[in-house]
């Protein structure tokens, strides 16, 4: 076990210090402050003295976090708010560059001493095993956030090739490159061309550009996860679920529930309860909402975009909230007893729910307020039930292969994971005809985008 750990904390380095060897130094001091205040928060015998090592880590975690990700963001709005009352500033700004997973390795630290603080959790006595779980390299630049109460103790034990898991895995890691390579990297090109000249397109075209990026984010992100999942599922870990099929959720509060789910449930935990969750009253618990979404927004960039782009969600989930609805939608299970008309209105909700969050979309793809808000204007203005000036026959029929396939394994733990059709011959077809698409679809030069988050 020990040697087990080591190799994969010395890959986890090689594969960081590919990217930039220089941010080395950044994620081991971040990891051994964790793994030091997590040790000084337990052996103290005072709750102020574990509240001060506590506060440690969160201000200096924070603070790395802070100056690499909003320094030049805090230092144009000082700028302009010297501007708007007469006086004018040269403003020092720096050109940073964003170290990769940096959100993600700060809040798997974060809740590793916040868990402790908590006595939910005990520290780790073996700094290797720590490291592991904060480095380990599936999930160390995008999630999904883990937490040491499920991880470390995988980290701890000895693990032994499992053939059926591994074939799991790998169905993952196939899917996962479909919808990286093949929908999120072809739908990007269309995106891109549209947001970048959205001026010169049609309303239906710039709805059709809305959705393509809809479905670029989802297969870039979800695919990840799922590629992260299936390599860790290789050599014996099981990661928190980051995704489950978030585009047919019936309603906004679902949808978060379904949508980078580790992030969520993080806010959840180390934010919303703290804050008094819904155990406080209406007007507390609106506030408690704002308060999680707009952090959202914030932890994703340093741009009003992604602060609206919360905000609006917010709003959405408003109505949910103060009409006690927003534990509706649960689980998928119940669509198997829905009368016709049931399952009439449930896809009703389906189609609406994906409209609002694709509007919310565009002010996340957007540079500014100003494109995101001049972007919807012509889209609704401008011919929206016309015909579109761009219409990738191909890609949208990839896309609506991604859709079938994914609500037939809606219950599953990813959508291959209990594939398996009658015939051995059709189950090798199908896996053939991702392979095949995979490489007729690759596109050069694509990120994943959230790297930079």
């Amino acid at each position: 076990m020990k040697l087990q750990n080591l190799f994969i904390l010395l890959c986890s380095y090689f594969f960081y210090g590919c990217w930039d060897y220089r941010f080395l130094l950044l994620l081991i001091f971040s990891t051994y402050l964790d793994y030091f205040t997590g040790k000084k928060i337990a052996a103290a015998r005072k709750k102020s003295i574990k509240k001060t090592w506590l506060l440690i880590s969160v201000i200096v975690n924070l603070s790395f976090l802070g100056f690499f990700k909003y320094y030049n963001f805090f230092a144009f709005q000082f700028a302009s708010i010297l501007d708007f009352i007469g006086l004018h500033a040269d403003v020092w700004t720096l050109k940073l560059i964003l170290p990769v997973g940096i959100s993600f390795y700060t809040f798997h630290g974060l809740s590793y001493v916040f868990d402790i603080y908590n006595e939910k959790f005990s520290p780790r006595e073996k700094f290797m095993d720590y490291a592991v779980f904060v480095c380990f390299f599936p999930l160390l630049v995008a999630g999904p956030i883990e937490r040491a109460s499920h991880l470390l103790p995988q980290v701890e034990r000895p693990r032994h090739f499992d053939y059926a898991k591994s074939i799991n895995g790998l169905r993952q890691i196939l899917w996962g490159l479909f919808k990286k390579v093949v929908i999120a990297d072809n739908c990007a090109h269309y995106a891109n061309m549209i947001f970048n000249d959205y001026r010169t397109h049609n309303g239906a075209t710039l709805f059709l550009g809305a959705i393509f990026f809809s479905f670029q984010i989802y297969g870039d992100f979800s695919g990840y996860s799922d590629i992260a999942l299936g390599v860790a599922r290789l050599m014996g870990f099981e990661l928190l679920k980051n995704f489950s099929y978030p585009y047919f959720s019936r309603d906004i509060a679902e949808f978060w529930r379904r949508w980078h789910m580790s992030l969520s449930s993080w806010f959840r935990d180390y934010l919303y309860i703290p804050l008094g969750g819904s155990k406080v009253s209406k007007a507390k618990q609106v506030r408690n909402t704002f308060i999680i979404f707009m952090v959202s927004g914030f932890w994703h960039g340093a741009n009003w975009t992604f602060i609206f782009w919360g905000m609006l969600n917010a709003i959405y989930f408003l109505p949910l909230l103060l009409s006690e609805n927003n534990r509706k939608n649960v689980n998928f299970d119940d669509y198997l007893s829905l009368s016709f008309m049931g399952k009439i209105k449930n896809a009703g909700n389906i189609f609406f729910t994906f409209f609002l969050t694709t509007i919310a979309w565009i002010f996340f793809r957007s540079p500014s307020m100003t494109v995101a808000f001049g972007y919807i204007m012509k889209m609704f203005s401008d011919h929206p039930f016309g015909r579109p000036n761009v219409f990738p026959v191909d890609i949208l029929l990839l896309i609506l292969f991604l859709v079938i396939v994914e609500w037939k394994g809606k219950l599953n733990h990813f959508a291959l994971a209990n594939f398996a059709p009658k015939y051995f011959v059709l189950r090798i077809s199908f896996y053939y005809l991702i392979i095949v698409l995979i490489f007729v679809y690759s596109v050069k030069n694509q990120q994943f985008i959230y790297f930079q988050f």
